[in-house]
């Protein structure tokens, strides 16, 4: 279990190390950041330095990104960030920089996955049984433990250590924990759901693929989805002061980035693209949703082109969101549900 946290101190301020602004490293600072300018910001000196610095092998784009939204997060005071966007769009990567980024800057930024945070497969056993078969399968929301993944991200600004979950994906299951550094002046969780919303119950009648109609011909999953994104989840992103959303052109390119990181596993548990098609039909309805609801409602909005680089950003300030947001239903628009509202 995580440091508890009651009665917690006041978090570590929010410090910033001295970066190499020096005249000798000024010229190659003045460079012109593409991300900043397709958003019509500035970007800092310290920004193009912590860009600059980062590993040179990651993707352009994303470098950008992640010292444009730490810089931004120090500025603003934000504490607890969520990044949420389909299977495949680079939130891991996006995560990674920005740990990086973090050291280069001298601020603590802990990256955590709600992946982490999954029941053990005994618990998803029982919801299998008790509420229905497709709560076996790992990923959509109700499958995660969201009251410990809340204490984790509450205790990390404050302990000195916290133990996170470790789930071993081979396994399908939970095979222990290990200890993160505490004392984090910036706490990221990245995920595919994160900030999703609840849809109207009136569009949970429709199936949005095969396998609603085949396999939740009555709705049930769905509805214990929809209503686990209306309590716990709600309660949990509720407590994000800042919203990335990185938003896939369609559900094909999903589908396409997922199979490619199956080239990083091996050959022998590599899924087949039907498998792939199979595995993302879990989380068509609640992705889709999120890429009508949130590149209006993130306050960092990036769309991404079929090839992974950054076609549009949108940077507003940090949402501080009221209380009860998150739990609040997704407008119903007049669009079909299987198509993402355009940007």
């Amino acid at each position: 279990m995580p440091t508890p946290t009651p009665n917690l101190p006041p978090a570590v301020p929010l410090r910033r190390a001295d970066l190499d602004v020096s005249a000798e490293g000024f010229s190659s600072l003045e460079e012109p950041m593409r991300l900043a300018e397709l958003a019509g910001i500035s970007s800092s000196v310290e920004a193009r330095s912590t860009w600059r610095a980062l590993d040179p092998m990651a993707p352009e784009d994303y470098r950008q990104l992640a010292a444009l939204l730490l810089d931004r997060w120090y500025e603003q005071g934000v504490r607890h960030v969520g990044i949420g966007g389909g299977q495949g769009a680079g939130k891991s990567t996006l995560g990674h920089l920005l740990m990086q980024a973090g050291e280069l800057s001298g601020l603590n930024t802990c990256v955590l996955s709600i992946d982490d945070f999954y029941l053990p497969r005994a618990d998803r056993l029982a919801l299998a049984r008790q509420v229905h078969p497709l709560l076996a399968t790992r990923g959509p929301p109700g499958t995660h433990d969201v009251a410990l993944c809340r204490s984790v991200l509450d205790a990390l600004p404050h302990a000195r250590e916290v133990a996170v979950p470790v789930f071993d994906k081979g396994r399908d299951d939970r095979t222990g924990s290990r200890t993160v550094a505490g004392y984090a002046d910036v706490v990221v969780l990245e995920g595919w759901c994160v900030g999703a919303r609840p849809s109207p119950p009136k569009l949970l009648a429709k199936p949005v693929n095969s396998l609603e109609r085949e396999r939740d011909p009555d709705s049930t999953w769905r509805s214990h989805v929809n209503d686990a994104l209306g309590t716990a989840y709600a309660e949990l992103f509720d407590g994000l002061e800042s919203l990335v959303h990185l938003q896939a052109p369609d559900m094909a390119a999903v589908r396409r980035w997922r199979l490619q990181q199956e080239q990083d596993r091996p050959p022998e548990l590599r899924m087949t693209a039907a498998e792939v098609d199979r595995f993302v039909q879990h989380y068509d309805r609640v992705t889709l949703a999120m890429m009508r609801d949130l590149p209006h409602r993130a306050d960092t909005a990036v769309t991404l082109d079929q090839y992974q680089k950054v076609a549009k950003v949108t940077f507003r300030p940090a949402a501080q969101q009221r209380p009860g947001a998150s739990h609040e239903t997704i407008p119903v628009l007049n669009a079909p549900m299987d198509s993402p509202r355009p940007p």
